[in-house]
């Protein structure tokens, strides 16, 4: 005897409509926090080198837990930022993810949070 198709437990759900993909991808691209979520990559940082047109780089501390010996260390990552506010060396600025702008260049300067002294990035360099 064969069984119907509907009292079979099938382990694939039910097929959907096109509508309906769309419309699920999109609804979990805006919970994910993907493309169409409105929401990018932040980061807090100091302005280590401001000699360029419109390009400061700026350098973001975090602290990571040692692998084996379990002692928090400071690592130090330098990012290339577009700036069109003025950041000079030493301010502390919030930089933002964006497309490519340059061959390094992949954020900006959404805002400049302090102004700093010149003095405090030679801390931050060595």
């Amino acid at each position: 005897m064969a069984r119907s198709r509907e009292t079979e437990s099938s382990p694939r759900p039910p097929r959907r409509s096109e509508a309906e993909t769309a419309t699920a991808r999109a609804a979990q691209a805006a919970t994910a926090g993907g493309i169409g979520s409105g929401h990018r990559n932040e980061q807090i940082g100091t302005v280590v080198k401001a000699k360029m047109t419109k390009t400061v780089v700026v350098a973001v501390e975090r602290l990571v837990q040692h692998a084996v010996y379990r002692k928090t260390i400071k690592r130090t990552s330098t990012f290339m930022a577009h700036d069109e506010k003025g950041a000079k060396q030493g301010d502390r600025v919030r930089i933002v993810e964006t497309r490519p702008l340059s061959r390094n260049k992949r954020w900006r300067v959404e805002e400049i949070l302090t102004k700093g002294l010149a003095e405090d990035v030679a801390a931050v360099r060595a």
